[in-house]
């Protein structure tokens, strides 16, 4: 390792990344929930979305809350990191015990406002680390190091499906396909009393504060901030929003199409398998990412590119496996996983390349998807979207904050606000599926819940414009963005 690589303070990183890997957990509880509250609440495709709503919506708003106190007095620098990143594990921590009232009264509109509680303490969260996880060590590999976090995430997500769906539903010969919503009381007591338990931990942590390293500097001309001044942000916000709209509606809305005659008709019980190879296809990819934060050869950094992917694939299955699940459809799964590999050399260090590359490849997979008449395949299509949205996450933030100078905070405070997105496009998804309600013919030879997914290929189709067009308008801005870089590379 070179003097780079040793600068990032591994022991505060590893401290943070709980915290992501926390965040990937409560999002892929979220997709074994939707099903659930849609039959024992018995909800139109649209109503279960709002599961999804009323958790990217606190992000919103939690992000907006914190933009407005900031103006009078920041908070990372009043506060620090630690104080700030401990409240918001709180937060969610409150929102996962009002789970148990929200289940003995039956109500769905009270699960909905646990799940906005635990999103709102998530949003603030997300404000502290990501920025965070940048600071800790040498600014050439901060996107990585973001990457590798995400990563983290991505494992959270892929235990949380298995983990939730055992809980939910048991496993081997245990396993029930009914369900009570007294099942959910416990899991969600565990999960708060290990954010608090976080939460101490993260204050008690040696955790530094760049905050307090940055009072000196005065933020001049940033009262005369807009948005409209930058392209590159503007264009970025409406990327975000699509970008986590495009990734959570994808996986969202998928338990209703596995449910339908023509993929089998797969229920509740037997969800959590796809929802954990989904997850863990964004595992696949930002673990892939995450191996240029480690100064290797090229050579050694190559042969990594495949044996790391290759990896995150086995622990997707040992853990489908551990919970008793069949997989034996999943081992076809490799092909897309070399396809990922494949673009991801492609792309290069540029992150607007890289964007729209990834973004053409989930074109082509949803188009695929859409037009094949095998089914078995089509799902494999749309759940390897999962892989192509891996890495746009750094690759658009890095775009957007591009040539902004002293108004990079404010601009990411922006960005964050956009993961709103993932409440909005999943609910036009859910109202083209519901379509099927009222006209089973459906549309093209197939069920409007299968044409739904023209959603999530309509938003790769603006990732790609974004990927493509950014660059162009940093170019005239004489900001020349090619070592940025994307989380892919």
């Amino acid at each position: 390792m070179n003097s780079e690589n040793l600068q990032t303070k591994w022991g505060q990183f590893i401290s943070l990344v709980i915290v992501f890997f926390f965040w990937g957990f409560v999002g892929s509880a979220n997709d074994i929930l939707i099903p659930v509250f849609k039959k024992v609440f018995t909800l139109s495709q649209v109503q279960s979305q709002l599961v999804a709503w009323a958790f990217y919506a606190a992000y919103f708003v939690g992000s907006l809350i914190f933009f407005l106190v900031s103006l009078k007095s920041d908070v990372l620098q009043k506060f620090g990191y630690k104080k700030t990143l401990s409240t918001g594990l709180i937060i969610s921590a409150i929102g996962s015990f009002l789970f148990v009232p929200a289940a003995t009264m039956e109500s769905f509109p009270f699960f909905l406002t646990a799940l906005f509680t635990v999103g709102l303490g998530f949003s603030i969260q997300q404000i502290v680390a990501n920025p965070l996880a940048i600071k800790m060590g040498s600014p050439a590999t901060g996107a990585h190091r973001l990457t590798l976090a995400g990563g983290v995430n991505s494992f959270g997500t892929t235990l949380g499906a298995i983990l939730l769906g055992i809980a939910l539903f048991g496993m081997g010969d245990n396993k029930k396909t009914t369900l009570s919503l007294e099942d959910i009381k416990l899991p969600f007591i565990i999960l708060g009393l290990t954010f608090i338990l976080v939460a101490i931990f993260m204050y008690f942590s040696k955790i530094e504060d760049p905050a307090k390293q940055e009072e000196a500097k005065i933020d001049t001309g940033a009262a005369n901030f807009s948005v409209f001044d930058y392209p590159q942000l503007y264009l970025g916000m409406l990327g975000i929003f699509i970008y986590v709209g495009t990734e959570v509606t994808i996986i969202s809305n998928l338990p209703a199409l596995l449910h339908t005659k023509e993929f089998g008709g797969i229920l509740e019980d037997a969800i959590s398998p796809f929802i954990a190879l989904y997850w863990g296809s964004l595992m696949i990819g930002r673990w892939n990412g995450g191996v240029n934060v480690f100064n290797t050869s090229n050579l050694v950094n190559t042969a990594l590119k495949f044996i790391v992917p290759a990896l995150a694939f086995g622990v997707i299955i040992g853990a489908n496996v551990f919970a008793a699940h069949d997989v034996s459809g999943f081992y076809i799964y490799p092909f897309w996983i070399l396809l990922f590999i494949g673009v991801s050399f492609l792309g290069g260090k540029n992150a607007g390349k890289t964007l729209m590359l990834f973004a053409i490849s989930g074109i082509v997979m949803m188009a695929a998807g859409l037009i094949t008449s095998d089914t078995e395949l089509a799902k494999f299509f749309f759940i390897s979207g999962g892989l192509f949205l891996s890495i746009m996450w750094p690759s658009i933030f890095d775009l957007a904050i591009a040539g902004l100078g002293k108004n990079t905070g404010k601009a990411s405070s922006f960005l964050i606000m956009m993961i709103l997105g993932g409440g909005v496009i999943p609910l036009v998804q859910g109202a083209i599926c519901d379509l099927d309600l009222t006209n089973p013919a459906g549309i093209f030879g197939i069920s409007y819940t299968h044409f739904s997914y023209i959603v999530p290929l309509l938003g790769f189709a603006y990732l790609a414009f974004y990927g493509f067009y950014c660059p162009k308008i940093l170019k005239k801005q004489g900001v020349y963005h090619l070592e940025g870089e994307s989380a892919g590379h």
